[in-house]
């Protein structure tokens, strides 16, 4: 496939934005060679600048679970925005949205929406020290949170060390209230917890983790971070900004049976449009302001183009019933076609899925935290993904990021794919 558009259009876009992109991962800085510039997109496809047709595997990072330009979403849009498209002021559709939500999401009772899974994170990490009084929170190496200074923390040198800057312009003021754990590890969770009694405000965790590629959380590890919390007066709060309304009606705590105090949303909740969201249970939302301490705000949250996305895209996903179903027999169907292929070529590999999200890391050792997900072979990598992109298959151009399925994706779609990985290693 020929690039020759989207090789122009990045050479203009570097002159007036930074890297030429408005999120570093999609600068292909891991994987090498020039971003592919999307036209539109339909379905389980993208349509690039220079024509080429590609199978989508990211899926906008998660959101587009029922496709590309799903009609209903598209006309709902559209419709509101006949009406303004912003007013600062109150609408009944943020209502409308925030009670199909709370009916959908287990043990929570008020919804507050934010603009992004970042603002949704930070606002969910300042509503838990208000509600503790505490400073400190613990969060795991390999998950991400968004962009926040509370997050774009290093590893200490030890277990129980404060965490370091990894961004310039995060202080070490703000670097010392966060605490790094390794993931799906509870003795390290709870050293840090007794090394800091009654200071710690909240665990916050990426249930299923999705920036270190796909990372399921090992049987017992959730429910031993309730445990913890409940012990030391922590409020445990489950960043789904991914796995909200993706892997169940309810989400990670659905899926897992497992409740978080606060919960935090993006992606599929606002169908495709900038939107984010927080929640919990009634006492804890109640330390928001007006009503509470905690001040929080926004021009455009709740925004009204974003809501009726939104609304939309869970009315869609509420009612139908075998959605979920499908997006994991699709995703097991492609699992197993590809380790079919990766083993009849002796690759290296492990594959980790939980339901419709999936990560192939070119390394045979298990990869359960961020260390291990660290051991993929790179160079291979890189073969596999521009070998795909040769093929029109876009997959995440980065071995540290999880794909997305979508249930538009057809069992053709998925063939094409498992044999395009055939040619690669043939």
């Amino acid at each position: 496939m020929l690039y020759q558009r989207s090789s122009q259009l990045f050479a203009e876009a570097e002159k007036v934005i930074p890297g030429g992109v408005n999120s570093p991962v999609r600068a292909f800085k891991s994987v090498g060679g020039t971003p592919i510039f999307v036209k539109e997109a339909k379905g389980a496809y993208l349509y690039d600048e220079d024509g080429n047709r590609l199978i989508d595997f990211i899926n906008s990072w998660g959101p587009m679970i029922l496709g590309h330009a799903y009609q209903p979403v598209v006309d709902a849009v559209v419709e509101k925005a006949k009406l303004g498209t912003s007013f600062g002021m109150p609408t009944e559709i943020e209502t409308k949205i925030a009670e199909l939500a709370v009916s959908m999401v287990p043990n929570i009772d008020k919804i507050r929406f934010v603009n992004s899974g970042t603002e949704a994170c930070m606002s969910a990490i300042r509503l838990a020290r208000g509600f503790t009084d505490r400073e400190k929170i613990i969060k795991f190496k390999g998950c991400y949170h968004g962009h926040s200074d509370s997050f774009l923390i290093s590893a200490g040198s030890g277990a129980v060390t404060f965490g370091s800057p990894n961004s310039p312009g995060v202080t070490e003021g703000t670097a010392k209230d966060t605490l790094l754990a390794t993931y799906n590890d509870l003795a390290n969770v709870a050293s840090i917890l007794e090394a800091n009694k009654g200071q710690v405000a909240a665990i916050i965790v990426e249930p299923v983790a999705g920036n270190m590629g796909c990372v399921p959380p090992q049987e017992g590890f959730l429910e031993g971070l309730r445990a913890l919390c409940d012990t030391h007066g922590t409020l445990l709060i489950f960043d789904e900004v991914m796995t909200g309304f993706r892997l169940a009606k309810g989400g990670a705590q659905e899926l897992f049976g497992v409740n978080a105090d606060i919960v935090t949303f993006g992606k599929v909740i606002g169908g495709g449009l900038p939107v984010g969201a927080f929640a919990a249970r009634k006492e804890i939302m109640d330390y928001l302001a007006p009503v509470g301490p905690v001040y929080q705000a926004g021009t455009l949250s709740g925004n009204p183009l974003a809501m009726a996305a939104g609304l939309t895209m869970l009315q869609e996903i509420n009612k139908d019933k075998d959605l979920f179903k499908r997006l994991e027999e699709k995703t097991a169907y492609l699992e197993k076609g590809m380790r079919k292929v990766l083993n009849d070529h002796k690759v290296a590999y492990t594959i980790n899925r939980v339901g419709s999200m999936i990560s192939v890391f070119f390394d045979e050792r298990e990869v359960y935290d961020f260390e291990t997900a660290g051991y993929g072979n790179n160079d291979t990598f890189k073969k596999f993904f521009h070998g795909l992109l040769a093929e029109g298959v876009y997959i995440a151009p980065s071995s540290y990021e999880t794909w997305f399925i979508t249930d538009a994706l057809t069992y053709e779609d998925l063939d094409y794919t498992i044999n395009a990985i055939n040619k690669i290693f043939s």
